[in-house]
């Protein structure tokens, strides 16, 4: 799994690397790659050397976070048989822990913490009010590793705001068109056949859909490998955004998680669906729309971009993932869209955003040359 390092892995590894080690805070949204790298990094260190920890996935108390990291740690710990009194107690237990634990032979270990913001549950428990800033200044004094991720770009620029030169803000790349093509490649029997130029067109055609996200890319890659030899990326992003498709549930996933951990529940999504009709609007516009005052509308704003739901330029606000707002154009109505209303919006949507159709590559990775009338442009007709 580890391979060829990547221009931005080798970035974090030699934050890690100097002397003293820097802490590299890497930041990006919903399937932008974060959790890939961090396991990317923990084969690359060694499993002995560096661990893992899906914060998300284990924070419930703090005393059974404590259990769950020690327990699944390969560095020994010698206080592992006390059990603490108080979740304070647990929680200065894990700081120790992050401080004190050693690779073999003694020498410092990495952590690499992923949604590590998900710990700011901790702060409903008596005594823990401060988590976030407890960790940055444990994890600035440890003469240990750490590298450390989040989804919240916003909130993580203000935690970091006051914390020590020793934690380096990384924002996770979006993939270039030649990353997309590296990254289409194993999917497809014969890829490398394909003329050079069909390849680059489809890495630009691929990267313009998904905005360059490591997750969509992904998905867009195997449902095309899946298909039919004259399958295409528009095609297969219509499937996956069907009711039934994987981008569906991931869609639906990002946006509750989202805005589950924002203020306004029902009327952030009221302004997403604004901003899913049209974008980008200016706060006026928006609030006329919405039958709110300017003053609230920017309340409710301000909680979006706190969870990077929507992004504001030049005082005009609109979607940060593109891809996910044509999912709210699609799924956020009383019924499914039906097969017809998903072809339409994404055929809308590529328009907008593919390369030049001129050339519209031949998908032959089959490894069967297409035939003439199998030459297309995606199945893209224009719409009135």
């Amino acid at each position: 799994m580890a391979g060829q390092l990547t221009g931005f892995e080798r970035r974090v590894l030699g934050a890690l690397e100097s002397a003293p080690s820097r802490v590299p805070v890497v930041l990006g949204g919903c399937g932008t790659g974060r959790t890939v790298l961090l396991q990317r990094l923990r084969e690359r260190l060694g499993r002995g050397a560096a661990q893992y920890i899906d914060i998300e996935r284990c924070a419930t108390t703090p005393e059974r976070f404590l259990q769950a990291v020690t327990g699944a740690s390969p560095f020994p710990w010698h206080a592992a048989e006390r059990k603490p009194a108080t979740a304070r107690e647990a929680f200065d237990m894990l700081l120790v822990f992050f401080d004190t634990a050693r690779a073999p032979g003694g020498e410092p270990c990495t952590f690499l913490l992923d949604e590590v913001l998900e710990l700011r549950t901790f702060e409903s428990f008596p005594g823990l009010r401060h988590v976030l800033r407890d960790l940055l200044e444990g994890l600035a004094a440890s003469p240990n590793r750490f590298v450390l991720t989040t989804r919240y770009i916003a909130r993580a620029h203000r935690l970091l705001r006051d914390a020590t030169s020793r934690f380096e803000v990384m924002h996770q790349p979006a993939l270039t068109p030649a990353d997309v093509t590296d990254m289409l490649a194993p999917a497809f029997n014969g890829y490398e056949q394909m003329p050079s130029d069909d390849r680059d067109y489809l890495g630009r055609a691929v990267q313009a859909l998904t905005d360059g996200r490591a997750a969509y890319v992904h998905a867009i890659g195997n449902t095309m490998a899946q298909m039919d030899r004259t399958a295409d990326p528009v095609s297969a992003l219509t499937a996956l955004l069907s009711p039934e498709g994987a981008l569906n549930h991931w869609c639906r996933f990002c946006y509750e998680l989202r805005l589950h951990r924002a203020r306004g529940y029902g009327a952030l999504k009221a302004i997403l669906d604004v901003l899913a009709e049209e974008e980008p609007l200016t706060l006026t516009e928006i609030s006329h729309r919405l039958h709110r005052t300017p003053g609230s509308t920017k309340d409710y704003l301000s909680w979006l971009e706190d969870v990077d739901l929507v992004t504001s330029r030049q005082k005009r606000y609109s979607f940060t993932d593109p891809v996910l707002r044509l999912w709210v154009r699609l799924h956020c109505h009383p019924v499914p869209p039906t097969e017809e209303d998903v072809a339409r919006e994404i055929q809308h949507y590529a328009l907008g955003r593919l390369p030049s159709p001129d050339a519209a590559p031949v998908l032959a990775y089959a490894g069967v040359e297409a035939t003439v009338d199998e030459r297309k442009s995606w199945g893209i007709i224009e719409i009135d």
